[in-house]
């Protein structure tokens, strides 16, 4: 890869605080750091973001996930190692990667409400929507 392509941080210091700002708040979420960064990497992985894919892998080896649950993310719809919460995130997740063709459906809104709080719910959407907006920012400036 390319040398990167402007220091975004240093040029744009307000916006990317406000950023790190979402990303701190998101630290003391009820949905927890796991499933959080499990949620961080598996958009890295859609999103092709090697430093993102790096960095949540990990942080999620030292919160102690399994070699092979990572190992099998990208499958988790036909592996058994995904519990049904993580199954609703990851669902969301992958509907709002994609938002243009999915139209985030009640199908896969839905099972979020069985799985989740109103709180938990926006907390994952937001962590999601930052998520993208950190892939873009590594992918397109060359970080």
């Amino acid at each position: 890869m390319s040398a990167q392509r402007l220091p975004y941080s240093t040029l744009s210091p307000a916006a990317y605080q406000g950023l790190l700002s979402a990303k701190q708040a998101l630290d003391h979420s009820p949905l927890g750091k796991t499933l959080i960064e499990l949620i961080y990497l598996r958009l890295s992985q859609i999103n092709g973001c090697a430093f993102c894919l790096e960095m949540h892998s990990a942080s999620l080896r030292k919160e102690g996930v399994p070699a092979a649950k990572l190992d099998s993310l990208a499958g988790w719809r036909v592996s058994h190692r995904f519990d049904e919460r993580e199954r609703a995130a990851l669902a969301w997740a992958e509907s709002l990667a994609d938002v243009a063709a999915s139209h985030a459906p009640d199908t896969d809104y839905q099972p979020l409400e069985a799985c989740f709080s109103e709180v938990e719910i926006s907390d994952l959407t937001i962590a999601i929507a930052l998520m993208s907006a950190f892939n873009r920012l590594a992918i397109g400036m060359r970080l």
